[in-house]
Parts: C-alpha cells; sequence; structure tokens
C-alpha cells in the first residue's frame, strides 16, 4: 500500500510458482472485492491467461464466496450472505 501513495509509485517485480492447489486458493482468496486492489489485478489477469489454455477451470477461479455460496469475512462487501445469515436459514429450514 506504501508504494501506490508516492508521488511516482514504485515498480514491483514478482515471481510465482504455484501447483494448481494453490492456484485456486490464492484467485479464491484474492479475486475478492475486500483484496488489495494491485493484487485482485494481478489475480484477474492470470486467470484470464490461465483460461485461455484450461477452460474447465473458469468455475474453480473465482472469489471464495461465490464458490462456498456465503461470506466468511469479518468486514463483509455484501455481493453474498454472511456465513451466519446461512446457518441460521439451514437451522430454521431443519
Amino acid at each position: 500500500d506504501a508504494r501506490s501513495v508516492l508521488p511516482n509509485a514504485c515498480a514491483s517485480s514478482i515471481v510465482i510458482s504455484l501447483n494448481l492447489r494453490e492456484l485456486i486458493h490464492f484467485v479464491n482468496l484474492r479475486l475478492c472485492t475486500r483484496a488489495q486492489l494491485e493484487i485482485r489485478q494481478l489475480a484477474k489477469k492470470m486467470c484470464e491467461e490461465i483460461l485461455k489454455r484450461e477452460p474447465w477451470l473458469k468455475s474453480h477461479l473465482v472469489p471464495k464466496c461465490e464458490r462456498l455460496g456465503y461470506c466468511d469475512e469479518d468486514n463483509s462487501c455484501k455481493r453474498m450472505p454472511l456465513k451466519s445469515e446461512v446457518l441460521r436459514t439451514e437451522v430454521s429450514n431443519g
């Protein structure tokens, strides 16, 4: 975050080595709207490139809340219902 407030910002070089399981985990966390903007943009670009060659991964390379069906973050973006709301609904229906 500090680099983005400097007058000209500072470029960073990043080298990432991930297996498929870690790639999915990384993307699930970093596509969340609560993630830092620059990392979210990086994750999105990674997904675009990967999906060109492996379109079957599309349902896996999504924000965690989309995969789970609820948000488990403390400060939710309200895109999906909170985990507690989903559990309360299941208990009352159950």
